[in-house]
């Protein structure tokens, strides 16, 4: 950890802890209707926002102490898959350090580094978990614990490869954690539907059940979950990405669905519309055209805001926003179900 890391990650500790940051927050603009609308500042980070970056995208943001932290995918010029740990008073103004994160691992047979990319982060009880697509004999789910942003603790893969979108529910459902996947394969996979498991601790997962599939048009190729999904009286809420397979390759956009608070593989609604598709030059263009990619929801219960962190075409990190009872009535209208 540099200096740099340090003095910011303390900052953070210092402040005031009884005073809760507010999520970054911009209002609807004038004349949109849209349910999730883009921040004027985006993208909130650039794909060289460190020396070392080709590009930062597709990342993870937590509260944490009087402000936030993630865990970052930035690819360096090499065009190696790296996670950095990043941190920020408001949410918008990032540091991140420049030395990609080092777990800390007892057993030398998963602690090898491969590959990481597009991790999820989540607090439950007393740490924050990662995980991510971690490469081990091909692509599977990583996971990690931290109390600090400073050291972390790998754990064991949750799955053998080949497996993506790893995503952790904030607590323990039936006395057991649960996580959201996506089997898939060792590439660029065609297909991919979202399944819900089961772990007494973190380590042995099963129980494992169907949670929804391909329809038609944005959705129609694959899915998967993105942020940590909300917990509301009605459901979980989630927002996941579904891919169309265009003429010009896959387009990835943006939808939500509710999932039953206490069996979380029955969805209860599912969004027929997307939320966020590519239309911006920052969306549209870089390395990999046509992608919106939800990765993280700060969520604001008092008035119900939520700030939306996405990759915007793997190259750049971009935000949105939208309000919980929008979200649920756009459901409620719009539900392929």
């Amino acid at each position: 950890m540099t200096d740099g890391l340090a003095n910011t990650i303390n900052n953070l500790k210092k402040k005031n802890e009884a005073i809760i940051k507010s999520i970054p927050w911009e209002n609807r603009p004038a004349g949109c209707s849209d349910v999730v609308w883009r921040s004027k500042l985006n993208p909130i980070i650039r794909r060289n926002h460190i020396p070392i970056s080709n590009s930062i995208f597709n990342s993870a943001v937590v509260r944490f102490g009087n402000g936030f932290a993630g865990v970052f995918r930035c690819d360096d010029k090499v065009r190696n898959m790296q996670l950095h740990v990043g941190t920020s008073d408001d949410g918008l103004n990032w540091y991140i350090e420049p030395q990609r994160l080092k777990f800390k691992c007892e057993d030398e047979n998963i602690g090898q580094w491969e590959y990481g990319y597009d991790p999820r982060v989540c607090w439950i009880e007393d740490r924050y978990y990662v995980t991510w697509c971690n490469g081990y004999h091909g692509p599977t789910i990583g996971v990690a614990y931290t109390k600090d942003f400073v050291d972390f603790h790998q754990m064991e893969n949750a799955f053998l490869p080949f497996n993506r979108n790893g995503v952790l529910f904030p607590r323990k459902i039936n006395g057991e954690y649960a996580m959201l996947s996506r089997p898939s394969d060792n590439g660029h996979t065609p297909f991919g539907d979202i399944y819900y498991s089961q772990s007494p601790n973190m380590i042995h997962w099963g129980r494992h059940r169907f949670v929804m599939g391909k329809t038609m048009g944005w959705q129609g190729t694959k899915v998967g979950a993105g942020p940590i999904p909300i917990e509301t009286p009605q459901g979980w809420l989630l927002f996941y990405h579904g891919v169309l397979n265009s003429c010009n390759g896959f387009v990835y956009s943006m939808g939500a669905a509710l999932l039953d608070l206490d069996e979380p593989w029955k969805v209860r609604l599912r969004s027929s519309s997307y939320l966020l598709s590519p239309q911006e030059i920052y969306e549209c263009v870089g390395d990999v055209p046509n992608v919106t990619f939800p990765c993280a929801a700060l969520y604001d219960k008092p008035t119900g805001k939520i700030a939306l962190y996405y990759g915007g075409a793997d190259t750049v990190t971009c935000l949105a926003f939208c309000k919980i009872e929008e979200v649920l009535d756009f459901l409620k209208k719009d539900s392929c179900i």
